[in-house]
């Protein structure tokens, strides 16, 4: 498989194998995902086993089996741990150095590792996956055009969901409900919805605070498609706007506009952070624009690197990342506007096609 190779070709470290070993749920690895091209099932316990010729062995209880003979794998299935643990010696002979995702396996699992195999050294070269997955490939660009066209869609139906007195809550039941009947497994992660004085925290969630007149409503969600995620966010205003709320708005869309300008192959990631930060702070909201401008996108929300202001993170074509300025002004409110781009040869791709224009509902 091609995703295989490019993981060793990306690799700085030499190694006999590459094991990837999931745990209990949250401690499953996106990577096995990414080799197996498995888009459904939990996958507890599994362990796949990379060669640098492209091959690939998965090794699943039998709770598994049905949905790994979906990937192209070799498959082999245990019933017990004593079976799992010869089936892993096997696939694994007297090998001296394997390669492991560090950043997705637990201390716990490595020390059952190291016990298996006291012999072994055991090499973390998760960095490999992360350069890897940074480019996607054909079938991954399809998977997340399709999220966010969902994304997309939820966003249009917000003006039909929101009203007067509802809560933060509802809304975000909402938005999770339209996720889903138009096609996402699930929310991509867990959805903002936030009115008036909330949207001043970036990661304020959801809450029982009912909508009034005037509120600033801020919706940041995606959708989780086939286990690719989007991300898009929308300030709106519940009523007229004012002059300052106006103002945050217009200030927060003309940076986004100058990190499109800016991204393209060739570029530093942290120069178009850097664009957009220093584009806002030299507006009267200096220094209310407090996280980094986006990041990579894919079987994580946060897929990698991203635009901060510290990355020396070359852009390629085929990354695709999040685009996502904000102002936030406590006690006040915030504006976000977020959108996910593709990165092609001459310049980007806007993924998510909502219009960025200042809503007001009534």
């Amino acid at each position: 498989m091609h995703r295989v190779k490019n993981i060793f070709n990306n690799s700085e470290k030499i190694v006999d194998c590459i094991l990837l070993k999931n745990a209990s749920a949250p401690f499953v690895d996106d990577n096995f995902f990414y080799v197996t091209g498995l888009e459904q099932g939990l996958f507890e316990g599994s362990c796949a086993v990379l060669r640098s010729d492209g091959a690939l062995d998965i090794l699943v209880s039998e709770l598994e089996a049905e949905g790994a003979r979906k990937s192209t794998a070799h498959l082999i299935i245990y019933k017990s741990k004593d079976e799992y643990v010869t089936a892993l010696k096997h696939l694994m002979p007297s090998y001296q150095t394997i390669g492991v995702n560090a950043s997705g396996l637990s201390y716990r699992e490595l020390t059952r590792l190291t016990e298996t195999f006291p012999q072994t050294t055991f090499v973390d070269v998760s960095e490999a996956f992360f350069k890897t997955r940074l480019i996607k490939d054909e079938q991954e660009i399809h998977h997340l055009k399709q999220a966010c066209k969902i994304a997309d869609d939820t966003m249009a139906a917000l003006p039909d969901l929101i009203s007067l007195g509802m809560s933060e809550n509802e809304l975000a039941a909402e938005i999770n409900y339209s996720l889903q009947s138009l096609g996402a497994e699930k929310p991509a992660f867990d959805t903002i919805s936030s009115f008036g004085k909330n949207t001043a925290e970036p990661h304020y969630g959801h809450g029982d605070v009912k909508l009034e007149k005037g509120n600033l409503v801020l919706c940041d969600f995606g959708a989780c498609f086939k286990k690719y995620n989007s991300d898009i966010t929308r300030t709106a205003v519940f009523g007229r706007a004012n002059t300052q709320q106006k103002e945050m708005y217009e200030t927060v869309l003309q940076a986004q506009q100058i990190a499109f300008d800016a991204i393209k192959p060739g570029v530093i990631a942290g120069d178009v952070h850097n664009a957009v930060s220093s584009f806002i702070d030299a507006t009267k909201f200096k220094g209310r624009f407090i996280h980094s401008t986006g990041h990579s996108l894919g079987l994580a929300v946060h897929d990698g690197v991203g635009f901060s202001p510290d990355s020396t993170m070359v852009l390629k074509e085929n990354m695709i990342l999040t685009v996502e300025p904000g102002i936030y002004i406590p006690g006040f409110g915030g504006v976000r506007i977020e959108d996910d781009v593709l990165i092609k040869k001459d310049g980007l791709e806007l993924l998510t096609k909502s219009s960025r224009a200042l809503t007001e509902f009534d």
